[in-house]
């Protein structure tokens, strides 16, 4: 004989995850340490461009090729943040500033990126890594997104 109180009510399922941007990081979302950005490599011309894309932005050729990009790269250049963005800011409230750089990839691209450190510690040629992190969800799915921080390893300029 069944029990009428161990019925449970079905919980509304959780929405999935989503990227930042489609095309820009590798799925699946579920594990972040394995979440990588991507990248298009033109067979044509060589180009290497962020995102995954289908036409060559260089050479306008159908001929590019997904690839995972590398998880560490440097700091090219940087700027301090020091007041909240116009428009619909995603960060803390009330306004903390934050490193915002350019990180070269040994592809040859560079990614505008936040930089997560201390803001007495970033430098250009720093050494930094890749974090997927998920962004808080503003009642919507969650937003992966990312961002990079100095790497453990301390290597030299990539």
């Amino acid at each position: 004989m069944s029990n009428p109180t161990s019925i449970s009510a079905a919980s509304p399922a959780k929405p999935a995850r989503i990227p930042i941007r489609e095309g820009l990081l590798s799925t699946p979302l579920t594990d972040l340490s394995a979440v990588r950005l991507m990248g298009s490599r033109c067979t044509s011309c060589g180009e290497t461009s962020l995102g995954t894309s289908e036409v060559c932005a260089n050479c306008g050729r159908d001929t590019v090729t997904s690839l995972p990009l590398s998880r560490r790269g440097h700091v090219w250049t940087y700027t301090i943040v020091r007041h909240k963005p116009p428009g619909d800011y995603k960060g803390p409230d009330p306004f903390v500033p934050f490193a915002l750089g350019l990180v070269e990839l040994p592809e040859g691209l560079r990614v505008l990126t936040p930089i997560e450190c201390a803001l007495k510690q970033v430098r250009i040629g720093m050494p930094v890594e890749f974090r997927a992190f998920v962004r808080e969800p503003d009642g919507g799915p969650e937003v992966v997104t990312f961002a990079f921080a100095p790497s453990a390893a301390g290597e030299a300029r990539v």
